[in-house]
């Protein structure tokens, strides 16, 4: 597990000191510095990155004489928040909480109180919908005032907002936020950035916000918000007709790329609510490639994956990760996955 950012572990390191996996193929896997990544794409690719910033979406609450961790996931378009009720578990970190009941009401610092209404989704009663009061737009700033980044236990300590914010992040006017980093952004640098540039490799910025991941039960993706702007669809269509290559930088940017995209691999522009689970069956319409983290046996990110390069290529690329001892989650080493182009027809 990577305990600490890679700017934190030795003298001179920035965020990209962490490796890159490559797996191109069910045969190809290689590894390499993340700092290498434009020597590995070529004049035309275009990565997909996700804008979105990260919120500090922890707060401290009580709920009668209990006290909580209130994870805010999503903001509703009706004003509630989406939320996890979490145990403190002692330094820092936190352990599951049922939700519920319905008309509990945890009490926010401040003076702010969160009316507990129905779980998101029938039968899984791990996020809830709850209306903060005094009112809605009361949350972000709550959340400046007295929130912190989300922490698992896997990691050492508290870590700055900063630490959790890529360098693609810009903050949404209406406070609207990722509860959890969209991660697989956060090795790059401007520095990287402008390296990728020079080498001709454009960058074509979308929006989805995450909502709280399941680390316990592995749940699939709960629907979230996203935008795809006319400006990306035409970079990522032109791309695809140029025989360029669309690499989705993060798990997120493929969800909210493949929701705007129609059958025939066209993107287009969208916006609102999108359920889409990318799975081997569904497949891929418009993502040739995949930057992401590293994912645990069990999470429902690795069927995305299969979708993208193939079981066989997750499979051999996962082995390769186990034997190089690379480091797992949102700290951890990247994994590169490209589609194999040995057998890849071209665009139409």
């Amino acid at each position: 597990m990577a305990r600490i950012p890679a700017e934190q572990r030795g003298p001179g390191l920035g965020r990209d000191a962490v490796r890159l996996l490559v797996s191109r193929g069910s045969e190809q896997v290689s590894l390499h510095a993340f700092r290498e990544l434009p020597g590995l794409l070529r004049a035309g690719d275009v990565l997909v990155v996700n804008t979105s910033a990260t919120l500090a979406a922890a707060v401290d609450a009580r709920l009668g004489r209990e006290d909580l961790v209130v994870h805010f996931s999503t903001r509703g378009d009706d004003g509630r928040w989406a939320v996890e009720l979490r145990t403190p578990a002692g330094g820092g970190t936190t352990r599951p909480h049922a939700g519920g009941p319905a008309g509990a009401v945890a009490e926010l610092p401040d003076g702010g109180r969160l009316v507990l209404e129905e779980p998101l989704a029938a039968g899984a009663d791990r996020l809830w919908w709850a209306r903060p009061r005094p009112g809605p737009y009361e949350v972000p700033a709550l959340l400046r005032a007295h929130g912190r980044p989300i922490r698992y236990a896997y990691t050492e300590r508290d870590q700055p907002l900063s630490a959790h914010q890529t360098v693609f992040a810009v903050p949404a006017a209406d406070g609207a936020g990722s509860a959890e980093m969209p991660s697989a952004g956060r090795p790059f640098t401007a520095e990287l950035v402008a390296r990728l540039v020079s080498r001709g490799v454009q960058f074509a910025p979308l929006v989805l916000h995450t909502g709280v991941a399941s680390q316990e039960a592995h749940e699939p993706p709960y629907p979230e918000r996203y935008e795809v702007s006319p400006t990306t669809a035409g970079l990522v269509n032109a791309a695809r007709a140029g025989g360029g290559r669309v690499i989705a930088v993060g798990t997120t940017a493929v969800r909210a790329l493949e929701s705007a995209a129609d059958e025939a691999g066209r993107v287009r522009p969208a916006a609102g609510w999108t359920d889409l689970v990318v799975t081997p069956e569904r497949g891929v319409r418009v993502v040739d490639g995949l930057l992401t983290g590293l994912h645990e046996p069990g999470a429902s990110h690795l069927l995305m994956l299969e979708a993208v390069a193939g079981r066989a290529a997750v499979r051999l690329g996962y082995a390769e990760a186990v034997a190089r001892e690379c480091l797992w989650h949102e700290f951890g080493d990247i994994h590169l996955l490209l589609k194999d182009e040995s057998s890849n027809h071209s665009h139409c």
